[in-house]
């Protein structure tokens, strides 16, 4: 199952996060909150606890072996490799990394992420300003 990942959160840390779940029968959307602590909200804070979300929200619901695909590559990279974690982020990186050890298998790749991720911006300006 491929996962296309897209997601924003406010600057005080409220986030949401969006999957497209394609497989060979069914195509999905799912959609996971998130919350990032308000001294630490960065772009690479908020990405690290949305895809920690949206992984644990596919564990939760049986999912084992997931491609997802990243629209940043850098990130995709220090998942993969460890390397170019800053001191910050080493415990959501450790997070992350759990969450995706209790998948069968897993597999980073990039691509486009734009709509889920403009998806996402919307709302959480929405909640922003609701």
């Amino acid at each position: 199952m491929e996962a296309t990942i897209g997601y924003a959160a406010d600057q005080s840390g409220r986030g949401i996060a969006y999957a497209r779940l394609t497989g060979s029968r069914s195509h999905r959307l799912l959609r996971t909150e998130f919350h990032v602590a308000a001294r630490t909200v960065t772009d690479r804070a908020i990405a690290y606890a949305a895809l920690t979300s949206i992984v644990r929200a596919l564990a939760r619901r049986g999912f084992r072996e997931v491609t997802f695909v990243l629209g940043d590559a850098e990130f995709a990279e220090e998942i993969a490799s460890g390397r170019g974690v800053s001191e910050a982020l080493v415990l959501s990186y450790v997070a992350l990394r759990c969450a995706l050890n209790t998948l069968k298998t897993f597999q980073l790749r990039t691509g486009s992420t734009d709509e889920l991720a403009q998806r996402a911006r919307v709302e959480a300006t929405l909640n922003v300003a609701a």
